[in-house]
């Protein structure tokens, strides 16, 4: 996983597994605590996005951007 939109494609992979009607007793519980987990992980990530897009807010008020500058996490496609 490396941008946003893996991320969320991963999200939504794991919302899907938890929407499984068959699921239940431990095999629910991994499910959920799978769940805690990359929920945490997904904050932390969309933080340091955040904090990265932000930086580049500011470099391009203050000093220009180049052209297609961005942190890497934001853009598609790209590792």
């Amino acid at each position: 996983m490396s941008t946003l939109t893996d991320l969320n494609a991963h999200l939504f992979s794991q919302m899907q597994r938890l929407d499984n009607a068959d699921l239940c007793g431990d095999n629910l519980e991994k499910e959920i605590e799978r769940t805690e987990a990359l929920t945490k992980i997904s904050k932390s990530i969309v933080e340091s996005a955040t904090l990265q897009l932000n930086a580049v807010k500011l470099k391009a008020e203050y000093l220009g951007l180049k052209k297609g500058e961005m942190p890497a996490l934001l853009e598609e496609g790209k590792p």
